[in-house]
């Protein structure tokens, strides 16, 4: 329930061959600025290079106290809203929001991705439709900055890595300003309450309510 096949429709995003290389979505998050410093050259016409090593489709709208950080690349038909900041290494597809004080760092956005207000995404994947309600966050580092583990029940998978936010399947609703903890994997069409404190795996079409309550839906 946690690999790419499991999470992710990989024929919305211009990220979808690289993705297919792994198993694991968050096997991907180191490679993410190359993928993009080797996927901007190849985009074409459509997409202008408005500063080094940052591509901007042309249908594009980008408000202009936005801050692009190289390298990444904004979508077609995406709004980048008043005060974003994209520190560095950002994929955001088609028919994406990025709101108003919302940050992103080392991340791939789906298309139809919407962070529309105050939201901090980083080292993390969300998947295409997902949205993620006002004030909502992925924490991407541990407080005692161990490396992270994804739980599943019993199971703990050893990710290696240090910085791993949240990985979004597909259609996941995140509630306003709930936290999404280190390791966090959200299966497709779920839902997370507002307020709520997210670990874990969450598996596909269900609703998490608070920690240690998830129901299926109905």
């Amino acid at each position: 329930m946690y690999t790419i096949k499991d999470l992710y429709d990989l024929d919305h995003t211009l990220a979808g061959e690289y993705l297919s290389q792994f198993t694991y979505p968050w096997e991907a998050l180191k490679g993410i600025k190359d993928m993009i410093l080797a996927l901007g050259p190849t985009l074409g016409d459509d997409y202008e290079e408005v500063q080094e090593h940052v591509w901007v489709h042309k249908t594009a709208t980008v408000f202009p106290s936005a801050y692009l950080g190289a390298p990444c690349i904004i979508g077609p038909e995406t709004e980048v809203r008043h005060g974003a900041f994209i520190r560095s290494s950002a994929l955001v597809g088609a028919n994406c929001v990025v709101g108003n004080s919302v940050e992103l760092k080392n991340v791939i956005l789906f298309d139809h991705v919407q962070t529309p207000h105050y939201n901090y995404v980083g080292d993390s994947i969300l998947g295409y439709y997902s949205h993620m309600g006002a004030g909502s966050i992925t924490s991407n580092v541990k407080a005692d900055k161990q490396l992270v583990v994804v739980h599943n029940g019993t199971e703990k998978i050893e990710t290696g890595i240090k910085k791993f936010g949240a990985m979004l399947g597909d259609h996941v609703e995140v509630g306003c300003n709930a936290v999404c903890n280190p390791g966090t994997v959200i299966g497709r069409n779920s839902n997370v309450y507002p307020t709520s404190c997210v670990r874990g795996v969450v598996p596909e079409n269900s609703i998490y309510k608070n920690s240690g309550e998830i129901v299926e839906k109905q």
